[in-house]
């Protein structure tokens, strides 16, 4: 069953631009309800992205009060603009939470795929089934075996590289990452209350951008890494145009953290001509 109100507000124009430049941002773990989660949403909406990609995690538990007192008077703001992927707090009452505050919003599927800035963008789920069989992944290879290339960002929750003190690496969530392979370009994650980026492994650079809210976690020596840095409430800026992207962590006062570049192969699909795709 597709989300009408989705499906209308993009014929009216009102999703975001197919082909770049785009600005989208990217936070995780920040709805808390903080006094600097919401200082670095109203950072975020000074902005006017294009869009927002929420990583997951509303505290404590994804309850609609949980959403309606702490993800709604920090992100409620950019909701015409956001996409979220699941986090782990939340999806245990998915029924309650997450399912009906991102439905009445056109955005109540567990994993949808978009266009933006002349990237497709694919929202996974970390939270939901995703082992080989799983219905996401059999999804997932179907959306990538329609067009050839690397222009893809993908994210979700729980990241599958960490160099975090609290949770380090997720080995579960292999099969998104694998499937991706010479097929993507970008990864992006939460979870770890940090900012990382990760050198460059099987083609793909994945981010973790989990500092969104009042609660920061340490870091552990990585080698992988080729930025990280704990303690600073932030979030990652993106600027996608067709076959490159620029990636700025920034703090929660604006200061530029880190820069990277990223460069893919236009993703080539003449039968796919909408906008998204979206499970049955």
């Amino acid at each position: 069953m597709i989300d009408v109100a989705l499906v209308l507000s993009l014929m009216a124009g009102l999703g975001p631009p197919a082909s770049g430049p785009a600005t989208v941002w990217a936070a995780g773990d920040g709805a808390d309800g903080s006094a600097v989660a919401k200082r670095l949403a109203r950072r975020i909406a000074r902005d006017r992205p294009d869009a927002f990609l929420y990583l997951g995690d509303v505290y404590p538990s994804g309850t609609a009060t949980d959403f309606a007192r702490r993800y709604q008077p920090v992100y409620g703001r950019l909701a015409d603009v956001t996409w979220p992927t699941a986090g782990n707090h939340e999806w245990g009452n998915r029924t309650s939470g997450y399912k009906p505050y991102w439905r009445a919003r056109g955005r109540g599927r567990p994993w949808y795929r978009m266009r933006i800035g002349g990237w497709e963008l694919l929202s996974l789920n970390s939270e939901a089934p995703h082992e080989t069989r799983s219905p996401q992944l059999r999804w997932l290879h179907r959306v990538l075996a329609k067009g050839d290339g690397t222009c893809r960002l993908a994210f979700w929750h729980r990241p599958r590289y960490s160099a975090g003190s609290v949770h380090g690496d997720a080995p579960d969530v292999a099969p998104l990452w694998d499937a991706l392979r010479g097929r993507a370009r970008l990864v992006l994650t939460g979870h770890e209350h940090t900012l990382q980026r990760f050198q460059k492994r099987d083609g793909l650079t994945e981010y973790v951008s989990g500092a969104g809210g009042a609660v920061l976690y340490g870091l552990h020596r990585d080698s992988r890494l080729a930025f990280g840095l704990a303690g600073a409430t932030g979030a990652l800026r993106i600027t996608l145009t067709p076959g490159h992207a620029r990636l700025d962590f920034r703090s929660v006062d604006g200061k530029l953290l880190d820069r990277s570049r990223a460069s893919c192969r236009r993703v080539v699909d003449a039968r796919d001509r909408g906008g998204l795709d979206l499970p049955h």
